[in-house]
C-alpha cells in the first residue's frame, strides 16, 4: 500500500510538472506569434519615425489606470538579449540606470521571487525618503520568446498594480522585437499628486505622441499621458543601455551604460532633461555603490 502511495505522489508531480511545462510552451508560443503579429503592423512604423531609430510609443489612459507601451526592434539576437535579461540580479542593474530609481536588490516578496525597489526624486535621496515598491517576479523563456514580469500591489505616489513587463520574440536569427508595458492604477491620492505635479514643474512637459502642428513643428501630448510615456522611455532606454554594454570588460560597464543612458536621453531633451550629466553621473555612482554594498 505505501509502495503504490508513493507511486501516486511520484505520477501526480509528474504530471503537474508535464502540465506546467505544456502551459509554459503553450504561453510562449502565443507569445511569441503575437509579437511576429505585432512586427507585421509596426514595420512602416519601426522604418521612419520622429525617433531616428526602430521605436514605437504608445500610451493609453482608462479611468484609474495609464499605461505607456514600446516596441524597439533590436539589432542582437534573441539568445543574446535572454541571457542579459533574465535574474533579478541583472534586471537591478538595468532598473538603477532610471533617474527616479534610488536602489533595487533581490529580495523574496510574498514568498516568491521578487524585487525591493526604491523610488525617488531625480536628486540625491536617502532610502527613508523614498517610496518602496516591492515587485513580484516572474521569468519564462523559449528558444523564440521571453517573457519578465514585473509586479507590485502597491507603487509610489498613491499608486497601485504597478506593472513593469517585457517580452522579447525573434524577428530573425539576428534581430529580436523588444515590448515594454509600463503601467499603474491610481486612486485619489495618486490623482491628487499628479493635478499637483502637473500644475507646478510639470506644467510645460510632454511625451512623444504627435498630436498635431505648432507652427511647422511636432505638437507632443502632455497631461498624465505625457508622464507615462516619459518613464516608459527611460526604462526602454535603461534596457538598451544595459544591452549595449553586455560585452564590455565587467569592471567598465556600469561606466559606459551610465554614459549610454544619459546621451540617449539628450537625443530627446524637449522630454527628458531633467539634470546635468556630471549631476546624473555622480549620483548614479553613489547609488550603484549603496546597491552593491547591500548585497
Amino acid at each position: 500500500m505505501a509502495y503504490r502511495s508513493r507511486c501516486l505522489r511520484l505520477f501526480q508531480a509528474i504530471s503537474f510538472a508535464a502540465g506546467l511545462a505544456a502551459a509554459t510552451l503553450t504561453h510562449a508560443a502565443d507569445g511569441a506569434e503575437a509579437l511576429r503579429q505585432k512586427y507585421a503592423e509596426l514595420k512602416p512604423r519601426l522604418a521612419s519615425n520622429q525617433f531616428g531609430q526602430p521605436l514605437y510609443i504608445e500610451s493609453t489612459e482608462n479611468p484609474k489606470q495609464l499605461k505607456g507601451e514600446a516596441y524597439a526592434l533590436l539589432d542582437y539576437p534573441l539568445e543574446k538579449v535572454a541571457a542579459a535579461l533574465k535574474t533579478r540580479e541583472q534586471w537591478c542593474d538595468v532598473l538603477i540606470l532610471h533617474l527616479n530609481t534610488k536602489y533595487c536588490r533581490a529580495a523574496d516578496v510574498d514568498g516568491g521571487p521578487g524585487l525591493t525597489v526604491y523610488i525617488g526624486k531625480k536628486d540625491p535621496q536617502p532610502l527613508d525618503q523614498a517610496y518602496r515598491v516591492d515587485f513580484g517576479y516572474k521569468a519564462e523563456s523559449a528558444p523564440d520568446y521571453l517573457d519578465v514580469r514585473m509586479s507590485a500591489d502597491k507603487g509610489p505616489v498613491g499608486t497601485s498594480d504597478y506593472r513593469i513587463l517585457v517580452e522579447a520574440g525573434a524577428v530573425d536569427s539576428r534581430k529580436t522585437l523588444l515590448h515594454l508595458t509600463y503601467s499603474y492604477s491610481y486612486g485619489m491620492a495618486g490623482k491628487l499628486g499628479m493635478q499637483g505635479y502637473l500644475a507646478t514643474v510639470g506644467a510645460n512637459k510632454v511625451g512623444f505622441t504627435v498630436t498635431g502642428d505648432e507652427g511647422g513643428k511636432p505638437a507632443y501630448i502632455g497631461g498624465v499621458r505625457g508622464v507615462v510615456e516619459r518613464n516608459t522611455m527611460r526604462y526602454y532606454l535603461a534596457i538598451d543601455s544595459y544591452l549595449k554594454e553586455v560585452d564590455a570588460p565587467k569592471s567598465e560597464q556600469f561606466e559606459r551604460r551610465l554614459k549610454d543612458w544619459f546621451s540617449a536621453t539628450e537625443r530627446y531633451a524637449r522630454q527628458l532633461r531633467e539634470v546635468e550629466r556630471e549631476e546624473y553621473m555622480d549620483m548614479k555612482r553613489a547609488e550603484y555603490q549603496r546597491q552593491r554594498e547591500a548585497r
